[in-house]
């Protein structure tokens, strides 16, 4: 019976070799550690069956020989251990010399357990007749089940400390594996006449190939392209071995079947991936629906590759090649230059949503500087997100003078980080970064909020204040929950809405204006007044003026200094000025740095300066001691 189970373990392995072996596969680290296992375990049962053979006709055969045969198959048991541990380091150990240095000391570690192993006794158990032999017994056992049990306790140390490492479904899959081959060796070392750990080895293989090992869940299910999870792995990999290669982005834009039928469009896409899947030397995954990527890992060869394959779009596709698919071509001819896998997939990502420029029309060469530029980028989300989680966002008051009242009445609350050096980062550093990746719309509601509580605890009126201008960004004005969300907070804090002014842009209220308009009148209601900020940049016109329901209008600095530079933009400006007037709204102009432009200013009618020629902006307690002085 003992030979018929190890011979069912030696089918099911047989079975799913052979179903692997059918599969297109791709060469990662973790199925090459994976066929070690299976190696391993297919070669214990292998030598399981011959050592039962070899015992039960003890009496034909030399007794040494029996012996070595009983305690290799005692040696196989650790070398299913070992290739356990090589399994799961594959994760953990993402640098091949890290890996090899560690996987040398398991394999000494294995080598003093085999040689224990030949050398300690091992003895057989015969039934009660004494002519069948059962099982073996003996420090011989005692010395492999040991040794496997240090292997395995060591498993179960990197499954718990390296935990974020490990790819979640691997450690699940070999959590289950070894708590079955467990199970088997206990049952077999309490029951000793039940040879079960063979076969309970390719139950684990089983699991391993079922949960994580079948190359069939590397491909994507509608091209045959390798997917995405395996394009990560893969790269991961080349980088970790520190591997040059270059890498040709394909993509297919709503324009790049344009000129095909739709009927059509299916059997192209098919017949230019089997296109691709023939090129010898290369790989083609499947990153997104509209996005394959082309791995070379021979960069001298690799720009001659790339030029051949868009040859071949330009030919033409379909019968007769009358069909023409025009993608987009992304090209990095030194991939290493993004450093890790994750960067090389945000740097496309970044490319893409940047609206990169393409030379050629369609081709866009990825130099060292875009990298340079993308890990930047990176380091200052990494930055702002610290910034948010560590409270070092902070808000400055810029003070904002009243020419009809002739002292401070406003100021205009900024935005300011700071690093991890407790130094302040400059705006122009993070601000643009913040509205790209979305953090603006935290970093606004942070801001608004230590506004509130500014006003809170210092009473406005006492410093002979009427408002704090808050600016809002591009992103900010497009998001819906606004008002809502800002309403929420000044009743947090109780405070009288009349104290808050919130800037817009020209800009923020060309896009999604409907979303503008409609938080706009929901905070106007609620008490809230408006300013049209930086009018004088970019689109420039009055009709903004008239569109938007603004009480305030801010010259730009650079409108401001224009004045005293372009002679033809005096005439702009006091046209601007005129209207602004005779619509009865107040104008603010900012960038005031000198006493000429002050005096100027003023004798232009404009009702509020802000500039540095007051103060720059200030930390809420310098801003509070500031005020203090001028109502002393």
């Amino acid at each position: 019976m003992h030979i018929q189970i190890q011979c069912c373990g030696i089918v099911l392995m047989l079975t799913l070799f052979y179903f692997y072996m059918r599969q297109r596969r791709i060469s990662l680290n973790t199925q090459r550690a994976f066929l070690g296992v299976f190696l391993a375990t297919f070669i214990c049962i292998t030598v399981d069956i011959l050592s039962i053979g070899a015992i039960e006709y003890r009496d034909l055969l030399p007794e040494h020989f029996v012996k070595f045969i009983a305690k290799s198959y005692l040696i196989t048991l650790l070398g299913v251990a070992i290739s356990a541990l090589s399994y799961m380091s594959v994760d953990i150990y993402t640098n091949h010399n890290v890996y090899r240095r560690n996987m040398k000391t398991y394999l000494i570690l294995a080598l003093i357990g085999a040689i224990g192993t030949y050398i300690a006794p091992l003895d057989y158990h015969y039934d009660k007749d004494g002519v069948t032999v059962m099982y073996t017994h003996g420090p011989s056992l005692y010395v492999t089940y040991g040794m496997a049990l240090i292997f395995f306790l060591r498993i179960f140390y990197l499954l718990r400390k390296e935990k974020a490492k490990i790819n979640p479904r691997r450690r699940e899959a070999v959590c289950i594996w070894l708590l079955i081959w467990i199970a088997a060796s206990q049952i077999q070392f309490m029951y000793t006449n039940v040879l079960i750990v063979g076969y309970a080895g390719s139950i684990g293989i089983m699991v391993l190939y079922l949960k994580l090992e079948n190359p069939e869940t590397n491909l994507d299910r509608n091209t045959g392209l390798f997917s995405s999870g395996a394009l990560y792995q893969y790269t991961k990999q080349l980088f970790a071995r520190e591997i040059d290669f270059a890498t040709l982005v394909i993509i297919f834009e709503n324009t790049a079947y344009q000129n095909v039928p739709l009927g059509k469009r299916d059997a192209i896409k098919m017949e230019l991936v089997e296109y691709l899947q023939k090129i010898p030397d290369i790989l083609c995954f499947k990153n997104a629906e509209d996005e394959f990527f082309v791995i070379m890992e021979n960069p001298q060869t690799a720009e001659q590759q790339a030029k051949t394959i868009r040859a071949r779009f330009r030919s033409g596709w379909g019968d007769g090649q009358a069909h023409m698919v025009h993608p987009q071509w992304l090209y990095l001819p030194h991939t290493n230059v993004a450093g890790q896998a994750d960067h090389l997939l945000y740097l496309i990502r970044h490319i893409r949503q940047n609206g990169t420029t393409f030379s050629e029309k369609d081709f866009f060469c990825i130099e060292k500087d875009s990298v340079d530029q993308m890990y930047r980028k990176k380091e200052t989300e990494q930055l702002i997100l610290e910034a948010i989680e560590n409270d070092r966002v902070e808000v400055h008051y810029q003070p904002i003078f009243s020419t009809g009242e002739q002292r401070i009445t406003s100021a205009e609350a900024l935005v300011r980080i700071r690093g991890r050096d407790g130094a302040l980062v400059a705006p122009g550093l993070f601000i643009e970064v913040a509205e790209e990746s979305g953090m603006i719309l935290r970093l606004g509601e942070i801001v608004f909020e230590k506004v509130c509580q500014f006003i809170q605890e210092h009473p406005l009126e006492q410093y002979g204040l009427h408002y704090i201008e808050v600016n809002l960004s591009v992103v900010q004005c497009a998001y819906e929950w606004l008002a809502r969300d800002y309403i929420n907070i000044m009743n947090k804090y109780q405070i009288d809405p009349k104290y808050i002014n919130l800037e817009i842009t020209e800009s923020a209220s060309t896009n999604a204006k409907k979303t503008l308009l409609d938080n706009m009148q929901s905070l106007i209601g609620y008490g809230v007044k408006f300013s049209l900020d930086d009018f004088g940049t970019g689109q420039s016109n009055l009709n903004y003026i008239v569109d938007m329901p603004v009480d305030i209008i801010k010259f730009d600095r650079s409108m401001t200094n224009s004045y005293f530079e372009n002679g033809k933009a005096k005439y702009v400006m006091d046209a601007a000025i005129h209207m602004i007037h005779g619509m009865n709204l107040e104008i603010v102009s900012e960038g005031v740095e000198t006493a000429e432009q002050y005096q100027t200013m003023q004798e232009l009618g404009i009702s509020h300066i802000q500039g540095y020629y007051f103060s720059k902006p200030l930390p809420a307690e310098e801003f509070i001691q500031f005020l203090k002085k001028q109502t002393s």
